[in-house]
């Protein structure tokens, strides 16, 4: 864990030096809100399971700032996040978890005018987990009783805005597991539609 958070808190420093570059440029800040929908699997270790994508959804509020084409945004979002596991035996199991999440990514704009903006992005994300909910067989229940509830993880993807509206295309991987036991690391995939209300 402490080699994640030095990786982030590097992630996070290249970020602000990155900013500081473009600080001869006006700063515009803006605050909007978003939701989207997530597909969620986890890897494991185990030879016996396959995890499978699951759909969920996500909700919350962002915040932006532009520096010429360059912009820092972070986000506090709402995420239920499902996914499945496949056993050799032909079983399937389901595990969903309600989180917290939030991402802090540095874009750069590839196209930018006054209406349409084109963009890339990369940052960190930190996740807090809770509530979730395993329909399995006894044995995946006890290891999954060693639910990891924080996770840091990397994301990155494309995005678009027209006027006030913004979506998102991005890929989220987790750093560290959910479970100790079965070693299983979240990878998911969003698509988030958002609105900047100033």
């Amino acid at each position: 864990m402490k080699q994640q958070f030095l990786a982030l808190g590097a992630l996070l420093l290249c970020i602000f030096c990155t900013i500081e570059t473009q600080a001869q440029q006006t700063p515009a800040f803006h605050i909007g809100v978003k939701g989207g929908a997530n597909f969620t699997k986890t890897s494991t270790e185990s030879s016996s399971l396959e995890g499978k994508y699951g759909f969920g959804y996500q909700a919350g509020v962002m915040t932006r700032m532009d520096i010429g084409k360059l912009y820092l945004q972070g986000e506090a979002l709402f995420s239920k996040k499902k996914t499945s596991y496949q056993s050799q035996d032909g079983s399937s199991s389901k595990l969903s978890w309600n989180a917290i999440e939030i991402p802090v990514v540095v874009g750069y704009k590839l196209i930018k005018t006054d209406d349409y903006n084109v963009r890339l992005f990369a940052g960190g994300v930190y996740s807090y987990a809770f509530r979730n909910n395993l329909s399995t067989s006894r044995a995946l229940q006890e290891g999954f009783k060693k639910f990891d509830k924080s996770n840091i993880g990397i994301t990155g993807g494309i995005g678009v805005d027209y006027k006030n509206f913004t979506v998102d295309l991005r890929y989220e991987t987790g750093l560290s597991g959910i479970s100790k036991e079965f070693k299983s690391k979240p990878h998911s995939f969003s698509l988030g539609i958002g609105y900047f209300l100033f």
